[in-house]
């Protein structure tokens, strides 16, 4: 049987944006997300993390560094009774960075790469899961596998919004933050 998923963007839907994070002490959650995703959890979906993040391309982070942000994410989140089922990064950027990771690749939102990945590695049902973020980018990644799609107004979630007129599809909801969003995604999956 497969499962059913939450693909939650990081920056500016779990946690503050703050530009590109790069250190630990940047790191804050946005109020009610780890209430939300302990939520999820409760529900038998898979909480997983989707999330560009260009910034080690552009060298403003190491690989390791992201790491001890995503460790520190997953404690904080356990100390809430709350957890993740996966995390999966983009460390690329198609023009601009260093190396190897300035790069076109298929796993940089809004490309689906990461939730291709996490339906195989985890059994997950794309077209029975949800998306969220505070982008287009974010919503244009669930659309293109059938996942449903919910905008929160954390991050950049506003300006997304007035964006939406312009776009040839349209999220299935739009939340104030995470924790709504999380209402909404339980109330579907009943």
């Amino acid at each position: 049987m497969l499962n059913r998923g939450v693909f939650l963007d990081r920056d500016g839907t779990i946690i503050e944006e703050v530009g590109y994070l790069s250190r630990v002490d940047q790191f804050r959650f946005i109020d009610g997300a780890a209430k939300a995703v302990k939520s999820l959890n409760a529900s038998g979906l898979k909480v997983v993390i989707v999330t560009n993040q260009a910034g080690v391309a552009r060298g403003y982070l190491s690989e390791t560094a992201l790491q001890e942000i995503h460790c520190r994410m997953a404690d904080m989140l356990r100390a809430q009774s709350a957890r993740l089922d996966a995390i999966y990064y983009c460390p690329h950027h198609p023009i601009e960075g260093v190396g190897p990771y300035r790069m076109e690749c298929n796993c940089r939102k809004p490309k689906p790469g990461m939730l291709d990945r996490a339906a195989r590695e985890l059994n997950i049902d794309l077209s029975q899961s949800f998306v969220v973020g505070d982008k287009i980018t974010d919503l244009e990644t669930g659309y293109a596998v059938g996942c449903k799609t919910v905008l929160v107004r954390t991050g950049y979630g506003l300006g997304s919004e007035e964006q939406l007129a312009g776009q040839p599809f349209q999220p299935d909801y739009i939340a104030d933050d995470v924790l709504d969003a999380s209402r909404w995604i339980l109330e579907q999956n009943t």
